[in-house]
């Protein structure tokens, strides 16, 4: 056997471009792994409309401006725009990696942003327009490392669990698993106790998902909620369990589905209603809420979605085998400028901010290497806009245990903390706890940071505090007392 190694040529223009034979890929492979990483994360166009479709903004109004839910449209918004940047990824920056709305970005959004008194869901996507603005200019300017470079990764790492948290409680309230209680702020289920064929649903799919993970099926979200909904539609059409709440949103019957009565669909393509496309007031906020607090939201916003993107493009990269010598993927700069265009587009597009999905690694995993698989991936979510209708059939009970699945997925980066040092770890555990207990995300970040930077002046080690986390925990402290300061400053209402 010749030990001779043959250098193969490109086979032709997209050979060439895409630098697939160059990097030990073939189109083969490349379709292939488009099509596994679009499986695999696809599940995130039925998720964002239940995450910021179905939550009322400052003014009483679901997102889009209407008295009800829309989720088809949030779907064909969510899967256009994820389709473009994915394709953008990959023929800017020949990267194999996906673009979607970012799961607890947008929960942060909906739930910590837009719901707030006098905000509403255009303003919320201006700050989101905002955010991504300021991470591409920190990108261009290179201070971005800076920053990354201020907060203590254990803190970072907090925020992700925190967030995780966060999403699980939001999966389980939803799907009836957790719910208010007369005389304790929260129980199981109805009265103490799991009832009610839609609790059997989300049981079935949760376990499903997880059999499913554990024997290492590509794509086990999807097939769940696909699987949930087909169940939750046969449930429906033998038992006629009917909706939890009348026409008036009065709860009637505790046992009955969370958000949608599943029902075959009348129709399953429909031309996408792509009427949220630049629903975003860029400024709205600071006039309703102040500069400080919309300040704070932008920064908060940008902590979530600013860290996560260099850690997926390494992880990726390595799972490829395209990192340097220094562990830097190839064309970093461009990856991380078309990230930043993304969450600048999902802001403009109503969806919330978009970012790079770590799900791409499945379709590394098929073999894939270049942008060309992202390309593939963003083509098959443009397909997937007209098939919105099929959004609003998916009921709560289908969907959410995708949720706790992917806050477990989350919560398991808790072991990068060091819990026998106690200067990190209480900021951490302030972080993580309060997210889901506050129901706020900016509260359980302020609290982390302002707690850190406070034992780090008890230790007399205020000297090893980067500047910028001085001033970040400044503007978390004024964030806190902002209703103290304006009726010193304004006297009370």
């Amino acid at each position: 056997m010749s030990s001779t190694t043959e250098t193969v040529a490109p086979s032709g223009g997209l050979d060439r471009y895409f630098k697939i034979t160059e990097r030990g890929s073939t189109l083969t492979r490349e379709i292939r792994g488009g099509f596994a990483t679009f499986f695999t994360m696809a599940y995130i166009v039925v998720l964002n409309p239940l995450i910021i479709g179905t939550v009322k903004d400052g003014s009483g109004a679901y997102l889009g401006g209407g008295s009800e839910p829309n989720l088809a449209m949030v779907a064909a918004g969510t899967a256009l725009v994820a389709g473009l940047m994915s394709i953008f990824m990959g023929v800017y920056a020949n990267y194999p990696l996906a673009i979607a709305a970012g799961l607890g970005l947008n929960a942060f959004v909906a739930y910590g942003i837009a719901s707030l008194p006098s905000m509403t869901w255009a303003d919320a996507m201006g700050l989101v327009v905002l955010e991504g603005v300021l991470i591409l200019v920190l990108v261009l300017t290179g201070f971005r490392r800076a920053v990354f470079h201020a907060i203590p990764a254990q803190l970072k790492t907090a925020i992700s669990v925190g967030i995780g948290l966060f999403i699980t409680l939001i999966g389980l309230f939803d799907a009836g698993i957790v719910r208010k209680a007369p005389a304790t702020p929260v129980q199981l289920g109805v009265g103490g106790f799991l009832a009610g064929w839609p609790t059997l649903v989300f049981v079935v799919v949760l376990l499903a998902i997880i059999v499913m993970m554990v024997r290492g099926v590509s794509g086990s979200i999807l097939y769940g909620i696909i699987g949930g909904t087909v169940l939750a539609i046969a449930v429906e059409a033998v038992v006629q369990v009917g909706s939890q709440t009348d026409a008036g949103g009065k709860v009637v019957n505790p046992t009955g589905w969370g958000l949608n009565v599943p029902r075959l669909p009348t129709h399953v393509f429909d031309t996408p209603d792509l009427g949220l496309l630049g629903h975003f007031n860029l400024l709205g906020s600071f006039t309703n809420i102040g500069v400080i607090a919309a300040g704070l939201l932008i920064f908060t916003l940008m902590l979530a979605d600013f860290f996560d993107t260099m850690g997926t493009m390494v992880a990726i990269g390595a799972e490829a085998g395209l990192l340097d010598e220094e562990g830097n993927p190839p064309n970093s700069q461009r990856i991380l400028v078309v990230d930043s265009l993304s969450a600048v587009a999902g802001g403009m597009g109503s969806v919330s901010s978009n970012t790079a999905y770590i799900e791409s690694a499945s379709g590394v995993g098929e073999g894939a290497r270049t942008g060309l698989a992202s390309v593939v991936t963003g083509l098959l979510f443009l397909v997937a806009m007209f098939l919105s209708p099929l959004v609003a059939v998916v009921p709560y009970e289908a969907a959410t245990p995708a949720l706790v699945i992917v806050g477990f997925l989350m919560m398991q980066q808790v072991v990068g903390i060091d819990w026998h040092d106690i200067d990190i770890a209480i900021p951490a555990f302030l972080t993580i706890v309060l997210m889901p207990f506050t129901y706020s995300i900016t509260a359980g970040i302020g609290a982390g940071f302002v707690a850190y930077v406070a034992i780090k002046i008890a230790r007399g080690q205020a000297r090893t505090l980067h500047p910028l986390m001085w001033l970040i925990s400044l503007l978390f402290v004024l964030y806190f007392a902002i209703d103290p300061i304006k009726t010193l400053l304004l006297g009370p209402h």
